[in-house]
Protein backbone atom coordinates (compact mmCIF):
# COMPACT_ATOMS: atom_id res chain seq x y z
CA UNK A 1 0.00 0.00 0.00
CA UNK A 2 1.18 3.45 -0.87
CA UNK A 3 1.71 5.38 2.20
CA UNK A 4 0.14 9.14 1.20
CA UNK A 5 1.31 11.94 3.32
CA UNK A 6 -1.03 14.00 5.34
CA UNK A 7 -2.38 17.33 3.23
CA UNK A 8 -1.67 21.00 5.07
CA UNK A 9 -4.77 22.74 3.60
CA UNK A 10 -5.57 26.24 3.31
CA UNK A 11 -9.46 27.20 3.50
CA UNK A 12 -11.87 29.46 2.64
CA UNK A 13 -14.69 29.07 5.25
CA UNK A 14 -18.47 30.03 4.67
CA UNK A 15 -20.38 32.03 7.15
CA UNK A 16 -22.85 30.52 9.42
CA UNK A 17 -25.74 30.38 6.88
CA UNK A 18 -23.55 29.04 3.86
CA UNK A 19 -22.30 26.18 6.81
CA UNK A 20 -25.69 25.30 7.47
CA UNK A 21 -26.89 24.79 3.84
CA UNK A 22 -23.80 22.85 2.90
CA UNK A 23 -24.61 20.81 6.17
CA UNK A 24 -27.88 20.29 4.70
CA UNK A 25 -26.72 18.35 1.43
CA UNK A 26 -24.55 16.70 3.78
CA UNK A 27 -27.81 15.28 5.77
CA UNK A 28 -29.46 14.61 2.49
CA UNK A 29 -27.32 12.00 1.13
CA UNK A 30 -27.13 10.32 4.81
CA UNK A 31 -30.93 10.50 5.42
CA UNK A 32 -30.24 8.42 1.82
CA UNK A 33 -27.83 5.98 3.37
CA UNK A 34 -25.34 7.56 1.25
CA UNK A 35 -21.44 8.60 2.41
CA UNK A 36 -21.51 11.95 3.29
CA UNK A 37 -18.83 14.12 4.85
CA UNK A 38 -21.21 14.05 7.90
CA UNK A 39 -19.61 10.97 8.23
CA UNK A 40 -15.91 12.55 8.81
CA UNK A 41 -15.45 12.14 12.41
CA UNK A 42 -13.12 15.20 12.86
CA UNK A 43 -14.14 17.65 15.21
CA UNK A 44 -12.44 20.24 12.70
CA UNK A 45 -14.71 19.31 10.12
CA UNK A 46 -16.50 22.05 8.28
CA UNK A 47 -17.57 23.08 5.10
CA UNK A 48 -14.42 24.76 3.21
CA UNK A 49 -13.07 25.57 -0.16
CA UNK A 50 -9.70 24.25 -0.31
CA UNK A 51 -7.58 27.12 -1.46
CA UNK A 52 -4.06 24.25 -1.80
CA UNK A 53 -3.23 21.46 -0.10
CA UNK A 54 0.22 19.62 0.33
CA UNK A 55 2.32 18.20 2.38
CA UNK A 56 3.47 21.19 4.03
CA UNK A 57 2.85 25.06 3.39
CA UNK A 58 5.52 27.43 2.96
CA UNK A 59 5.68 30.39 5.34
CA UNK A 60 5.80 32.67 2.12
CA UNK A 61 1.97 30.96 1.13
CA UNK A 62 0.66 31.55 4.44
CA UNK A 63 2.08 35.49 4.20
CA UNK A 64 0.52 35.80 0.45
CA UNK A 65 -3.12 33.94 1.81
CA UNK A 66 -2.77 36.83 4.45
CA UNK A 67 -2.31 39.37 2.69
CA UNK A 68 -3.88 38.79 -0.86
CA UNK A 69 -6.94 36.68 0.75
CA UNK A 70 -7.58 37.72 3.96
CA UNK A 71 -7.50 41.02 3.10
CA UNK A 72 -11.00 40.33 0.64
CA UNK A 73 -13.09 39.16 3.01
CA UNK A 74 -16.21 38.82 3.07
CA UNK A 75 -16.44 36.89 -0.35
CA UNK A 76 -19.38 36.17 -2.35
CA UNK A 77 -19.73 33.32 -4.19
CA UNK A 78 -22.07 30.96 -5.66
CA UNK A 79 -22.32 27.40 -4.82
CA UNK A 80 -24.20 26.08 -8.33
CA UNK A 81 -24.00 23.08 -10.52
CA UNK A 82 -22.66 19.25 -9.28
CA UNK A 83 -19.30 17.90 -9.78
CA UNK A 84 -18.15 14.05 -9.94
CA UNK A 85 -14.46 13.58 -9.47
CA UNK A 86 -12.41 10.28 -9.28
CA UNK A 87 -12.49 7.12 -9.93
CA UNK A 88 -14.21 4.10 -9.29
CA UNK A 89 -15.35 5.59 -6.49
CA UNK A 90 -16.06 9.39 -7.05
CA UNK A 91 -16.27 12.79 -4.83
CA UNK A 92 -19.47 14.70 -5.10
CA UNK A 93 -19.19 18.34 -4.88
CA UNK A 94 -21.13 21.28 -5.73
CA UNK A 95 -18.86 23.65 -8.35
CA UNK A 96 -18.01 27.01 -6.65
CA UNK A 97 -18.74 30.37 -8.76
CA UNK A 98 -16.29 32.73 -7.59
CA UNK A 99 -15.01 37.00 -8.65
CA UNK A 100 -12.03 36.41 -11.48
CA UNK A 101 -9.92 38.83 -8.47
CA UNK A 102 -10.19 36.16 -6.18
CA UNK A 103 -8.96 33.07 -8.29
CA UNK A 104 -6.00 35.03 -9.21
CA UNK A 105 -5.68 36.14 -5.74
CA UNK A 106 -5.66 32.08 -5.11
CA UNK A 107 -3.32 31.41 -8.20
CA UNK A 108 -1.08 34.03 -6.36
CA UNK A 109 -1.30 32.08 -3.04
CA UNK A 110 -0.75 28.08 -4.95
CA UNK A 111 2.10 29.34 -6.97
CA UNK A 112 4.32 29.68 -3.46
CA UNK A 113 3.52 25.94 -3.14
CA UNK A 114 6.01 23.92 -5.70
CA UNK A 115 4.53 20.36 -3.47
CA UNK A 116 1.29 21.83 -3.95
CA UNK A 117 -1.80 18.58 -4.56
CA UNK A 118 -3.35 19.81 -7.85
CA UNK A 119 -2.42 22.00 -10.61
CA UNK A 120 -4.98 25.07 -11.34
CA UNK A 121 -7.29 25.27 -9.02
CA UNK A 122 -11.31 24.05 -9.40
CA UNK A 123 -13.24 25.90 -6.93
CA UNK A 124 -15.55 23.58 -5.14
CA UNK A 125 -17.31 22.27 -1.74
CA UNK A 126 -16.96 18.18 -1.34
CA UNK A 127 -20.59 17.20 0.13
CA UNK A 128 -19.36 13.14 -0.12
CA UNK A 129 -16.43 10.84 -0.62
CA UNK A 130 -16.11 7.36 -1.86
CA UNK A 131 -19.71 7.16 -3.27
CA UNK A 132 -20.16 4.44 -5.78
CA UNK A 133 -21.07 4.89 -9.57
CA UNK A 134 -24.49 3.06 -8.45
CA UNK A 135 -25.51 5.41 -5.97
CA UNK A 136 -24.59 8.68 -8.18
CA UNK A 137 -27.87 9.37 -9.63
CA UNK A 138 -29.71 8.84 -6.32
CA UNK A 139 -27.07 11.64 -5.30
CA UNK A 140 -28.07 14.22 -7.46
CA UNK A 141 -31.49 13.90 -7.43
CA UNK A 142 -31.97 14.12 -3.73
CA UNK A 143 -29.26 17.09 -3.71
CA UNK A 144 -31.54 18.76 -6.46
CA UNK A 145 -30.11 21.86 -8.71
CA UNK A 146 -30.81 25.28 -6.59
CA UNK A 147 -28.04 27.61 -6.65
CA UNK A 148 -26.70 28.38 -2.68
CA UNK A 149 -25.34 31.75 -2.00
CA UNK A 150 -22.32 31.47 0.13
CA UNK A 151 -20.25 34.05 1.94
CA UNK A 152 -16.44 33.34 2.63
CA UNK A 153 -15.79 34.84 6.04
CA UNK A 154 -12.75 32.97 7.26
CA UNK A 155 -9.49 31.84 6.08
CA UNK A 156 -8.21 28.75 7.70
CA UNK A 157 -5.35 26.72 7.73
CA UNK A 158 -5.35 22.99 8.35
CA UNK A 159 -2.43 21.93 10.20
CA UNK A 160 -2.93 17.82 9.99
CA UNK A 161 0.45 17.01 12.07
CA UNK A 162 -0.56 19.01 14.75
CA UNK A 163 -4.75 18.20 14.58
CA UNK A 164 -5.33 21.90 14.72
CA UNK A 165 -6.91 24.68 12.38
CA UNK A 166 -5.52 28.37 13.16
CA UNK A 167 -7.71 31.22 11.19
CA UNK A 168 -5.43 33.25 9.45
CA UNK A 169 -8.18 35.99 8.57
CA UNK A 170 -11.94 37.14 9.26
CA UNK A 171 -14.26 39.46 7.50
CA UNK A 172 -14.79 42.12 10.23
Amino acid sequence: MVHMPKLHALELVPDDEGQEAVRRDWQLLRDLGLPSQLDHPGSTNAPHVTVVSAPELPDAALDVAHARLGSLLPVRARAAGLLLLGGDRLTIARAVDIDDDVVRRVLAVRVQVPDRQHVGWLPHVTLARRVDRADVQRAIDVLGHDDVVLTLTELRRWDPDRGQVTTLAQAR
